[in-house]
């Protein structure tokens, strides 16, 4: 009888000790899980603060003596990528480009040049900038670029005829503009604005590049804030 219950005792210890070397075991198990977790996460963490580190990438984008304004010294160039029947260009032009001028171009740190991207789709913005072209054979692409945006829904509605209206307004040489539009001098020179963008990745407008650095949309000032004074600081 002593012996059957001291063979019970032994049963239930060697059960007992049993149970610890497996809770021991599993214990053992979840701290290396745990372990091996919390290092590929370190890992990941520090392969995504690298990426956010990382500079953007960058193109080379060639201005390809385009009109541009600001000092031609200026240590940041934005080559903006544009269509002027295109209502987020003319969103950029009133509510972004004043700053940018006011804070950078004014003051030297930034160029900006324009380059035409007439979107298929758009029935007049072919002509239009074909139009600020012959404006700019005399001297101004600026102001007729500042009209074709301040009056974009008016053109856009009633045509080619309203191009002659502002070489009218802007006292150019209408015979000569007349005759720069009529003859499409600059369409190949519009044209070959397209293809480049294209070339660059350029799938709508606006599309800027800052050094480079592209810039997709009608963005708020604060993201051409931030990479033109990255670039400035570089």
């Amino acid at each position: 009888m002593v012996l059957k219950i001291k063979t019970q005792k032994n049963n239930v210890l060697n059960f007992i000790l049993f149970l610890v070397l497996i809770i021991s075991l599993f214990n053992i198990w979840m701290l290396f899980d745990l372990k091996k977790n919390l290092s590929s996460n370190i890992i990941a963490s520090s392969t995504q603060t690298e990426s956010n580190t990382a500079e953007p990438q960058r193109l080379s984008i060639s201005s390809d003596d385009d009109p541009a304004k600001g000092s031609k010294n200026a240590k940041v160039v934005i080559v903006e990528f544009s269509d002027f029947q295109c209502p987020f260009c003319a969103r950029f032009f009133e509510q972004t480009l004043p700053l940018i001028e006011r804070d950078y171009i004014k003051t030297g740190k930034v160029q900006i040049v324009y380059r035409d991207f007439p979107l298929s789709f758009h029935q007049y913005a072919q002509k239009a900038a074909e139009a600020a072209q012959c404006a700019n054979e005399q001297g101004k692409f600026w102001e007729y670029h500042d009209l074709l945006f301040k009056k974009q829904n008016e053109w856009a509605s009633a045509g080619e005829a309203r191009f002659l209206d502002y070489a009218k307004a802007l006292e150019l040489d209408t015979n000569k503009f007349n005759s720069c539009l009529t003859t499409g001098k600059y369409g190949s020179e519009v044209k070959k604005d397209f293809q480049d963008g294209l070339q660059y990745g350029v799938q709508g407008t606006p599309t800027f590049f800052i050094n480079g650095i592209p810039i997709v949309g009608a963005q708020p000032y604060e993201a051409f804030k931030q990479v033109i004074d990255q670039q400035l600081a570089g």
